[in-house]
């Protein structure tokens, strides 16, 4: 009818498919330092939101080292995100020395200016990470946030000795995506064995749903040394390949043990990994994690078969050796 107001009716295929779109909100948990994959799976994180598939609300650290914090911040910065909020672990493990985030942050031109600039100077100086953890929860939407962590369960098991942070993960987080474990059992893995009580806390008491990438994921996934010196020469100076120079003499291949779990958690129907069946994950006293089967569990681990390693490792590489901004 002519002047009267026109109704627009979106399709409800339509409607479904940008209620999809949305971008994830992720936080990030991290042992930055202890290995290059690590920062691998910040670079990817970067690449998926200039994809517009995730949103990076917060980066939390569970490696307690005065460098760990400002890695963190350059990386951010040099892919164009300096607001995002970084929390340190206080009271943590691995204080230890390393290259692969000291060399970077202190990486200065000759006029003594960062070649990698970033606000932070000292891990000392960042805010508590159970605090920014709590900050970036209570700031999403209900069921919106995927935690994906990649070091030790330290920060995530400190919120669960609080009911009411316990009640405000069970409102907020749809999914917790790690790099724990080794399946269906296998020896200890790194980042459960270096906080064994923490991991056991998460595994039998987190709220949510958890798939985990195992040890014998990530082996079978090497990044090529040919992908750092290749694929990161769209910047004159690259933090995350200085990184990956500054960990191991190059050249080298090295396992993408947390790029699975960031894979995983944003593109969970690519593909990429199969799932086992929903059951429990119980954490013993060596450290080993042991898988039991069970209708009403919500604990998966990921299962990567021959034919699925070729694109996952394409997939992996792709997305960390983006250029920014693409």
């Amino acid at each position: 009818m002519c002047g009267a107001p026109r109704l627009i009716l979106i399709p409800l295929f339509l409607a479904v498919t940008l209620a999809v779109a949305q971008p994830a909100n992720i936080i990030f948990d991290t042992d930055i330092g202890n290995d290059v994959d690590d920062a691998l799976a910040l670079a990817m994180l970067h690449a998926l939101e200039s994809r517009g598939e995730a949103h990076l609300t917060a980066v939390t650290i569970t490696k307690d080292n005065r460098y760990a914090a400002p890695f963190i911040d350059l990386v951010n910065t040099f892919y164009g995100r300096p607001e995002i909020p970084i929390g340190m672990v206080h009271n943590g493990k691995t204080p230890q020395d390393s290259a692969m985030i000291r060399v970077p942050s202190e990486r200065r031109n000759p006029d003594g200016s960062f070649v990698y600039p970033h606000r932070i100077t000292d891990g000392g100086a960042a805010p508590d990470a159970g605090t920014v953890l709590r900050q970036a929860l209570a700031r999403a939407a209900d069921g919106s946030v995927i935690i994906v962590q990649t070091g030790f369960s330290t920060n995530l098991a400190r919120l669960l000795d609080s009911p009411v942070d316990v009640a405000l993960i069970r409102r907020k987080v749809r999914l917790l995506s790690m790099m724990a474990g080794h399946f269906p059992l296998g020896p200890p893995e790194y980042n459960v064995k270096t906080d064994i009580p923490a991991a056991r806390q998460v595994f039998e008491h987190w709220p949510t749903p958890v798939v985990t990438s195992g040890f014998e994921i990530g082996q079978a996934l090497l990044f090529p040394a040919r992908a750092v010196e290749r694929d990161f020469q769209w910047a004159a100076q690259h933090p995350v390949a200085d990184a990956y120079r500054n960990y191991m003499k190059m050249p080298y291949d090295r396992p993408t043990w947390d790029l699975t779990a960031v894979l995983y958690a944003l593109r969970p129907d690519g593909g990429y990994f199969d799932v086992s069946p929903p059951g429990r994950i119980t954490v013993d006293d060596q450290g080993q994690t042991h898988f039991a089967e069970s209708p009403d569990g919500d604990r998966r681990y990921l299962i990567l078969g021959e034919a699925q390693k070729a694109r996952t490792l394409e997939a992996l590489i792709l997305l960390a050796t983006q250029p920014r901004g693409k």
